[in-house]
């Protein structure tokens, strides 16, 4: 579904991004691992349209999105959950999941997928006339990947899902990630929390300083020593 070459990407005179190389397949989830400042975030920027690459080729189902804009890949089936939630705060539940709809004009499916939303998170159904700001982080959490499920993804790129939750709030996020995997959604995931993404995903990616400098299933990378001892805070 995705398949990622020699991907660049330059901002504000750092090169945060060297050309690397990854593929994520149709019904797969997959993890990108990686300390602070590795260039995590902004890969994902780039396959949403939301940084230009200066070089490197995205394709989407073969074909090159590297020049369609943001709004047009969200068309497409693309869908980002962005790094601290980024929700509208003075509108209500329901208003920022119609805002996840705004490229769709076909009423009743939105309806039908607002409602599949609530039942996915419950808590936003309780809470669907609050203004987002008044949430939770776990539920504005709910509410971001509510919104991003309202466009339809075929492919959901979520950015620190578990950011700042407590644990159980992590657990019930989690889960439900793993129920919208379930109905087909092919899922690319960010996550500080290594060992966490491991378990979840099938194969990950890890990043350091701009580069992909390992690549395997989740079950080898949770055995690999390098990544225990870098990423899981263990003695390998």
């Amino acid at each position: 579904m995705l398949e990622v070459s020699g991907l660049r990407v330059s901002y504000g005179g750092i090169n945060a991004v060297k050309g690397i190389d990854f593929a994520v397949r149709a019904g797969e989830m997959v993890t990108l691992i990686g300390a602070n400042g590795a260039g995590k975030t902004t890969t994902l920027k780039a396959l949403t349209g939301l940084l230009r690459p200066v070089a490197g080729a995205v394709r989407y189902n073969g074909e090159d999105i590297v020049a369609v804009p943001v709004y047009q890949r969200v068309k497409m089936g693309i869908a980002l959950v962005p790094e601290g939630r980024g929700i509208f705060p003075r509108l209500t539940v329901e208003e920022n999941l119609d805002m996840g709809g705004y490229v769709r004009n076909d009423v009743a499916a939105i309806r039908a997928d607002r409602d599949h939303v609530y039942a996915l998170f419950p808590r936003l159904a309780e809470r669907r006339r609050q203004t987002g700001g008044t949430l939770s982080g776990g539920e504005q959490q709910m509410l971001a990947i509510g919104r991003a499920m309202m466009s339809r993804p075929r492919l959901l790129l979520l950015d620190e899902p578990s950011m700042g939750l407590a644990p159980l709030m992590v657990q019930k996020i989690f889960a439900t990630i793993r129920a919208i995997a379930a109905e087909g959604v092919t899922i690319m995931l960010v996550e500080q929390n290594a060992r966490l993404a491991l378990e979840v995903c099938q194969r990950g990616y890890v990043m350091e300083s701009g580069e992909i400098t390992l690549h395997d299933n989740a079950q080898a990378l949770l055995a690999n020593p390098q990544v225990r001892r870098a990423y899981l805070g263990e003695d390998a």
